[in-house]
């Protein structure tokens, strides 16, 4: 039997890895007006940027939602992690691999500026950041079939949102830290902006060497059936009534995944953005403000995490309390239809740092919610899951950067996205039909 220090060890290198994830995610959101400055790209190419990152990561979460059910994670997540690592380097060479792969293709589709746009140049550093991006939502889209599939084998169900709240912390700690390194990286000459890329993504490497100490061979091995478990050892119509549960539940986990990230990823991808080029702050304002922004996100989803083990600890209903902190901070998230018609000043970065505490705060609980799907097949419930909202929010980005290139306001979009996580709430009521009897297969 593993003792309580060891599995709370193990939650504590899931929020590192988590930290590393984003902090290789969020430099691009963070240099954007220096990237689409030197390398002469417009908004709507961010935000296709940010597509081909969520398209590559709808893909990944699929393979390695299959891949953790029936392999080792303990191999597997260490290769994810150094593969994202590298593509996280890689990305300060991009206009450089963009060079290099225009003339690759070009005896097939003839000179670059005919099938890459004019100035070819930029065109080429478009190509090489897509390429780069795309490997970077593939490979870091196995973090969450591997991370949520040891919190599940590892935790009580009690204990899941707590330890869901650490793993997910990770992204808050490491969206702190990166503007806190392009702080001190970054400056006014051209190509500064390369050097984080660098070394955030060569330190993600070392986080292999602890996890392979900490971790045994048999601490993480698949799930396998048990007598009562499997499809054949029920009834007809014990098996019709599970499947439906599941098919309800999965459903409602569908609205809720889209949603909550919906508000999550806008504000990642376009608060740096919106903050620089429509409210006037500049870079060292904006780099100190999301770390702080960040910070209000850490502590939201910690809170939710502790308070659920505190309140379920004490006997009250685990369901109940998720619903209702999941509540509470789609409440908090919808003040953001407030900031959208706040002008520059502390209230506004007031109502913003409210909104990062709800925002964070609703995936403690709803990875939770996912995890009581099933046993068995974690990684496939994570995976397609991953898969639909990635889809849906990728193709997001790019409509909201043409969207910005028109009119140059971004109210629409803070409103939306602060309102969406209510949506998740409707969907829980409606479609969770809650029983205290648990285990569907």
């Amino acid at each position: 039997m593993v003792s309580a220090k060891w599995k709370w060890t193990v939650c504590g290198l899931l929020l590192l890895a988590t930290m590393l994830n984003y902090m290789d995610r969020q430099i691009l959101a963070q240099t954007a007006t220096d990237i689409k400055a030197e390398l002469r790209l417009t908004n709507e190419q961010y935000g296709e940027l940010e597509m081909g990152f969520g398209l590559a990561f709808a893909a990944g979460a699929v393979i390695f939602g299959l891949l953790v059910d029936r392999t080792s994670v303990r191999w597997l997540y260490p290769a994810i992690l150094l593969s994202w690592s590298l593509a996280g380097s890689s990305t300060a060479y991009a206009d450089q691999i963009g060079s290099h792969l225009a003339a690759l293709f070009t005896p097939f589709l003839g000179p670059p500026a005919q099938w890459l746009g004019e100035p070819a140049a930029s065109g080429q550093a478009f190509l090489g950041l897509m390429s780069c991006r795309i490997l970077l939502g593939l490979f870091e889209a196995g973090q969450w079939p591997c991370a949520l599939v040891t919190t599940q084998r590892i935790l009580s169900r009690k204990d899941r949102s707590f330890g869901n709240s650490l793993l997910q912390s990770g992204a808050s700690v490491g969206a702190i830290f990166t503007p806190l390194v392009i702080q001190a990286m970054v400056t006014d000459a051209p190509g500064s902006w390369r050097g984080p890329f660098v070394a955030i993504g060569l330190t993600g490497m070392l986080w292999v060497v602890p996890w392979l100490m900490l971790i045994r061979k048999s601490d993480l091995e698949p799930v396998k059936d048990e007598p009562g478990s499997r499809p054949r050892d029920l009834s007809a119509e014990e098996r019709t009534e599970g499947l439906r549960t599941f098919w309800r539940r999965f459903a409602a986990l569908v609205v809720v995944v889209i949603v909550i990230n919906l508000t999550w990823h806008y504000f990642r991808v376009w608060l740096p953005t919106l903050m620089r080029e429509f409210h006037g702050y500049d870079r060292k304002a904006v780099n100190y403000f999301s770390s702080a922004y960040y910070i209000a996100t850490d502590v939201g989803c910690l809170t939710v995490g502790f308070l659920v083990k505190y309140l379920a600890d004490r006997g009250r209903d685990v369901h109940s309390v998720r619903l209702l902190t999941f509540f509470g901070c789609s409440l908090l998230t919808s003040l953001a239809a407030v900031a959208a018609f706040t002008p520059r000043g502390p209230m506004l970065l007031g109502l913003f740092l409210v909104v990062g505490f709800g925002a964070l705060g609703l995936f403690p609980n709803y990875y939770a919610f996912s995890q009581d799907l099933s046993a068995r097949h974690q990684g496939k419930v994570t995976g397609s899951l991953a898969a639909i909202t990635w889809i849906v929010t990728s193709i997001m980005q790019k409509y909201i950067g043409r969207w910005v290139d028109e009119t140059h306001l971004y109210s629409t979009g803070i409103v939306l996205a602060g309102l969406a996580p209510l949506a998740g709430c409707v969907a829980l009521v409606l479609l969770w039909n809650h029983s205290k009897k648990q285990g569907i297969p």
